[in-house]
């Protein structure tokens, strides 16, 4: 049962980690800019790559957290 949930969790931040990465801008201006998030501020990127960082950051923890939990759970 705990390990379904798991596997859900798993799915989930895999599929939300894919389209994070691709909205993040790489040289090009990337998807991000079709967004808005166009104009930049003193420090070079602006607020929305910012919360996109620390969003991205917080889906790869938890997509992390559930991998090496399944691992641990089927050895």
């Amino acid at each position: 049962m705990l390990t379904d949930i798991y596997v859900v969790i798993q799915v989930v931040s895999s599929l939300l980690l894919i389209a994070l990465i691709l909205l993040h801008s790489g040289k090009g201006g990337g998807l991000s800019s079709m967004f808005g998030a166009d104009s930049q501020s003193a420090t070079g990127s602006t607020v929305a790559e910012k919360n996109l960082d620390r969003i991205t950051i917080t889906v790869a923890l938890i997509f992390a957290f559930t991998t090496v939990t399944l691992a641990l759970r089927m050895s």
